[in-house]
């Protein structure tokens, strides 16, 4: 029977492939982006509780080899479920209770056929795979692994794979909403070099062929992205931390040739920040698993608790200030930025990336407010409404759903002002500050919508705000605030895609004074001072909307 079903499961995988090279491109693409992005019955039927991946890298033939086990709880009753892995590796088997499993790909996907698997059983299964996974060409914008070397001619390997996602490199459940609860990291390097992963170090073992076996332990919820090794030639020293919830352990590793302006370099910012990302955002998320920063071969990512950096050890973003206005160049951006997505991103993690404004607007504006915290409030003002120069307003922030599909670039600055606008909604900073705290508390360790982020906001600020969000998140274009003066009198109205806005907004009805006004999209007018006029008449810089005079 095994041998006929696997026939029949070919035979049909060979049809469908024939099909797949009828369709046309953007067919064939809409489809992989939909196996990628959708949450079908073939994902949902099981939930993810931990994996083992057990990976070798081959540096010179840059290649990978290795399993990964997934144990699970299933959702539902079921015979088939989804996996992914990038089409250029090779699933070698997949094994169940000792036997091998028959599986079909489509694209990414592999659609595995059980005996039947009964709703709330847990159980587990094993992947064997290799090959060559794709290499990153502009890590971290593209993704995939990376290959370099040191100053000193030795191997520098990591990984980046954010938005083209984890399984570039391994087999998982590659959907943002379903995050394993824990994990073992176990990576084969050679073992003439270091090797540093998530979580904490859990021993290594000689292999006996000139590979050395490093093994790390994640203890809590991480997302595939996240998932990230680093093989190099590092020095490694540590600290601890006095946090919220105790002593937060900090272990540092750079390569050996720049540990000596790494470690004052680092020391300058670090708990400088802690202190600031908790006193905003709440406890650092991963006391059991530590923080860690870690050098790395591209510019920087936020892999949970083993922070990738590759800023040079320069101040600002390689030397530069994003704002412009010189508040950036007192500290290390990718130092304070990676970090910012501990909180979120990483322990709040949206379930869809098209989403993805509320991983990265969140952390955008934590760079005001750890310059909040050190420089002062005037000097975060500027910090953020500088950021408005990089902002293009062409796109939409949310992306298209279960597609993979991000929402635009825009999402970072623009992200960063819409949360600071809301901030002046607020008028309060304490409140304000228990929002956030409030966010990474309700929703610690677990995904979310942005639906869910908006409503948490509106609810907690007692504020109306869903006409807010909508235009700024699901439309390009930023309010435009249309106004004319005459005779002492203010018009004005709000021009804006969304119908029924009405986002109170603080303006100059006396000259150097600032007093709330509530438009709306229809025409209203109120007295002014004599002193303001159509040159001198100013929208609070804080507010980021457009204004517009009347013709």
């Amino acid at each position: 029977m095994k041998k006929i079903f696997l026939s029949l499961l070919f035979a049909s995988f060979s049809l469908a492939t024939f099909a797949q090279n009828m369709l046309g491109s953007n067919e064939k693409t809409d489809r992989a982006k939909s196996l990628r992005g959708a949450l079908t019955d073939f994902r949902t039927c099981y939930d993810i509780n931990y994996y083992h991946l057990d990976v070798k890298i081959d540096i010179d033939n840059k290649s990978v080899s290795g399993s990964n086990e997934f144990v699970f709880t299933a959702t539902k009753d079921f015979e088939n479920l989804q996996f992914d892995l990038f089409e250029n590796l090779k699933v070698e088997k997949v094994v169940y209770k000792s036997k091998e499993l028959p599986f079909t790909r489509e694209f990414a996907a592999v659609f595995v056929k059980f005996p039947k698997i009964k709703k709330g059983s847990k159980d587990s299964f094993t992947v064997f795979y290799s090959g060559n996974p794709t290499i990153a060409k502009n890590a971290p914008w593209d993704g995939g692994l990376i290959f370099k070397k040191d100053k000193s001619g030795n191997p520098f390997v990591s990984v980046a794979c954010q938005g083209l996602g984890a399984s570039v490199w391994w087999p998982t459940k590659d959907h943002q909403s379903d995050e394993v609860d824990s994990m073992l990291i176990s990576v084969s390097a050679p073992s003439d070099l270091d090797c540093i992963a998530n979580g904490r170090f859990r021993g290594k073992t000689d292999l006996k062929n000139g590979y050395t076996k490093h093994n790390w332990f994640v203890d809590n919820p991480i997302n595939n992205y996240n998932v990230a090794f680093y093989i190099g030639k590092y020095a490694h020293w540590t600290d601890t931390y006095d946090g919220e919830k105790g002593k937060l352990t900090l272990d540092f590793y750079s390569l050996k040739e720049d540990s000596a302006k790494a470690r004052p370099h680092w020391d300058a910012d670090v708990k400088p920040m802690l202190k600031s990302f908790e006193y905003w955002f709440g406890p650092y998320p991963w006391y059991k698993d530590g923080y860690k920063l870690v050098q790395a071969p591209h510019l920087g990512m936020e892999h949970q608790s083993a922070v990738a950096y590759g800023n040079r050890f320069m101040k600002g973003y390689l030397g530069r200030d994003q704002s412009g206005t010189g508040h950036g160049l007192k500290w290390d951006f990718i130092t304070i930025h990676e970090t910012g997505h501990e909180w979120f991103g990483n322990n709040i993690t949206t379930k869809d990336v098209a989403d993805m404004w509320v991983h990265e607007g969140f952390t955008t504006y934590s760079e005001a407010l750890f310059t909040e915290s050190t420089q002062g409030k005037t000097a975060s003002e500027n910090y953020v409404i500088g950021q408005r120069r990089n902002i293009g307003n062409k796109n939409t922030l949310i992306g298209v759903y279960n597609t993979n599909t991000e929402g635009d670039g825009d999402m970072y600055n623009k992200g960063a002002n819409i949360i600071h606008t809301i901030r002046q909604l607020i008028n309060n900073d304490e409140k304000f500050r228990g929002i956030l705290r409030g966010l990474n508390k309700t929703f610690y360790h677990q995904t979310v919508t942005s639906a869910q982020v908006e409503n948490y906001i509106a609810k907690q600020s007692g504020l109306k705000l869903n006409k807010v969000f909508d235009q700024y998140l699901r439309h390009a274009k930023i309010p435009t605030l249309e106004y004319k003066i005459e005779n002492s009198t203010l018009k004005y109205r709000w021009l804006t895609d969304v119908k029924g806005f009405d986002m109170p907004v603080k303006v100059s009805l006396k000259a150097g004074e600032y007093s709330l006004i509530k438009p709306t999209n229809d025409w209203k007018s109120i007295k002014i001072d004599g002193s303001v006029n159509s040159e001198n008449f100013k929208i609070d810089r804080n507010f980021y909307v457009n204004v517009k005079k009347a013709e």
